[in-house]
C-alpha cells in the first residue's frame, strides 16, 4: 500500500482527490492539509510514501514543501499540482527535489500513474509542459534585478525597496529602469506582470 499526504488550500478540491485516489487499490490516503506548514507537520507526524501538495497555498507554497521534505524526510517523494503550468516553474520545482509535476487539468487516472511511478523511484513532468519548458525564453534579468523587481509589486516606494535591498534610492532607480529597458515594457507594473507570466519571479 503506497501512503499518500495530500495537501491543497481548497477543500473541493481536497475532498476530490481523496475520492479519486480512494478508487484506488493501492493507495490510501494517511494525511491531508489545507496549508504548506501544515503540510510539511502532517508529512513528519504520517511519514508517508508520496506527498502530492498544490503549487500555491498559504504559509509555504509547494516548492516550499518540497525543499523543506527533500531534507527532513527524503524517503517522501513530492508531485507538486499546479492551474500554472508556466515553464520555469517546472524548473524550480525540480531543483526544489519535486519528482513530478502535474497540472490540475490532467485526465483523472493520470495522477494515481504518477503517485505509483514516483514512489517506484521515477520522475514525471506532465509531456506538453515539459515540450514548452524547451522552447521557454530564458529570463534575461539578474538575480539582483528579480529581487529589486519583487519588491516592487503594489508600486513600493523606492525608498522601500531601497531599505529592503541595502541599496541606494538610485541604484534601485537604475535597476527599475534596466529591467524596464530589458524587458521591453512601459514601467515597473507591467516588468513585474511580464515577469510573474512568465514564471520568473
Amino acid at each position: 500500500m503506497i501512503r499518500v499526504l495530500l495537501a491543497d488550500d481548497e477543500d473541493l478540491i481536497l475532498a476530490a482527490l481523496a475520492a479519486l485516489l480512494g478508487l484506488e487499490d493501492d493507495l490510501e490516503v494517511v494525511a491531508r492539509a489545507a496549508d504548506g506548514r501544515d503540510a510539511v507537520r502532517a508529512a513528519l507526524a504520517h511519514r508517508p510514501d508520496v506527498a502530492v501538495v498544490d503549487l500555491e497555498m498559504p504559509a509555504m507554497g509547494g516548492l516550499d514543501v518540497s525543499a523543506e521534505l527533500a531534507t527532513a524526510l527524503p524517503s517522501c517523494a513530492v508531485v507538486i499540482l499546479t492551474g500554472h503550468s508556466r515553464p520555469p516553474l517546472l524548473k524550480r520545482a525540480l531543483d526544489a527535489g519535486a519528482k513530478g509535476f502535474l497540472p490540475k487539468g490532467s485526465p483523472g487516472g493520470t495522477l494515481a500513474d504518477v503517485i505509483r511511478r514516483v514512489h517506484a523511484g521515477g520522475r514525471y513532468v506532465d509531456p506538453a509542459l515539459a515540450a514548452d519548458a524547451l522552447t521557454a525564453p530564458e529570463c534575461p534579468l539578474t538575480p539582483r534585478e528579480l529581487e529589486v523587481l519583487r519588491l516592487s509589486e503594489f508600486d513600493t516606494p523606492v525608498a522601500v525597496i531601497a531599505r529592503r535591498t541595502h541599496l541606494s534610492n538610485g541604484t534601485v532607480r537604475n535597476y527599475l529602469a534596466a529591467i524596464v529597458a530589458k524587458l521591453g515594457v512601459s514601467g515597473r507594473a507591467d516588468a513585474f506582470l511580464l515577469a510573474r507570466e512568465h514564471g520568473w519571479l
